[in-house]
């Protein structure tokens, strides 16, 4: 149960999941210009990386972690949730 929503209208969705597979291998970060989200060199913080038409996200604590990978179009609709509070805690 999702605090702050009914059982009565809460739904389960079955949306194919997209994990880039298909392109994932193809995609070589080693050597890619990671965007910090923070100035602050003691709080690593996301980072972001543009390669070949994706776009990469990253924990700056844990660079040799995974990367996630998005379509511009996923990025795009990220931002505009993030910009819009979409993510903003209750």
């Amino acid at each position: 149960m999702v605090p702050g929503v009914s059982e009565e209208t809460s739904t389960t969705v079955d949306a194919p999941v997209d994990d880039k597979a298909h392109i994932r291998h193809k995609l070589d970060f080693t050597d890619a210009e990671w965007i910090t989200s923070t100035e602050d060199d003691d709080e690593p913080g996301v980072e972001i990386a543009f390669v070949d038409g994706y776009i990469g996200m990253r924990n700056g604590a844990e660079p040799e972690g995974p990367v996630l990978v998005f379509t511009p179009e996923e990025w795009d609709a990220f931002v505009a949730g993030a910009k819009d509070g979409e993510f903003d805690e209750p």
